[in-house]
C-alpha cells in the first residue's frame, strides 16, 4: 500500500442516501451549470415575456438527488424560453415575512418543491415531492401554447458526448 493513501477514505456518493456529496446537479443530473441561478425571482417576475420555474432543494436529500434529473430535463427543454431558478432551501434568508417577489414567500418547508409561474407571474403549479416531468411539461405546454404531448412528435435530444468506436481502414481515413 502506498504511503500516499494512508488515512484517506474513498469517496462515496450515492443517489439513495441523505449524505452530502456536493452539487447534486453536477453529480447526479449532469448539469452543474443550472446553479446558481442567473436571475433572482424578483427579476424573473419582472419579465412578462417568460414563465419562471422555481425549485427548492437541499444537497443532502435522496429525494432531491433523484429529482435533480427531472429539473435538468426541464432545463434541457425549456431553459431557453423560461427562467429556471433553483435554490437551496438551506440558503434562504430567515425572516419573519417575505414579499411575493422573494423566493421564501413560496417555500413550504419541504423539499423538493417546484413552482411554475405563468408569464403574468401567477403560480400555476406548486408541488412538494418528486413531481413528474410529464406533469410539469403539460403545464408548460399550456403556457407556451404547444400541442399536448399526445398530439405532438416526441422531442429527442441529440447525444452530445457520443464516442465513435467505428474501425475505419487507414486508406479511407484520409
Amino acid at each position: 500500500m502506498s504511503s500516499l493513501n494512508v488515512g484517506v477514505s474513498p469517496a462515496h456518493a450515492s443517489l439513495t442516501d441523505d449524505r452530502y456529496d456536493g452539487n447534486i446537479f453536477a453529480l447526479y443530473a449532469g448539469n452543474g451549470s443550472i446553479i446558481p441561478p442567473r436571475l433572482t425571482l424578483a427579476q424573473a417576475l419582472e419579465r412578462s415575456d417568460r414563465p419562471a420555474i422555481l425549485g427548492f432543494y437541499v444537497d443532502d436529500s435522496s429525494d432531491c438527488k433523484q429529482f435533480s434529473t427531472v429539473l435538468t430535463q426541464l432545463d434541457a427543454y425549456y431553459g431557453r424560453a423560461a427562467d429556471i431558478i433553483l435554490l437551496s432551501a438551506d440558503a434562504l434568508p430567515v425572516q419573519d415575512s417575505y414579499e411575493p417577489t422573494e423566493a421564501g414567500y413560496y417555500y413550504s418547508g419541504y423539499v423538493p418543491q417546484t413552482l411554475i409561474f405563468n408569464k403574468e407571474g401567477e403560480v400555476v403549479f406548486d408541488e412538494v415531492g418528486q413531481a413528474s416531468f410529464e406533469k410539469m411539461d403539460d403545464i408548460l405546454r399550456e403556457i407556451f401554447d404547444l400541442l399536448p404531448r399526445s398530439e405532438s412528435i416526441e422531442l429527442k435530444r441529440r447525444i452530445v458526448n457520443e464516442v465513435n468506436v467505428e474501425m475505419v481502414p487507414e486508406d479511407k481515413a484520409n
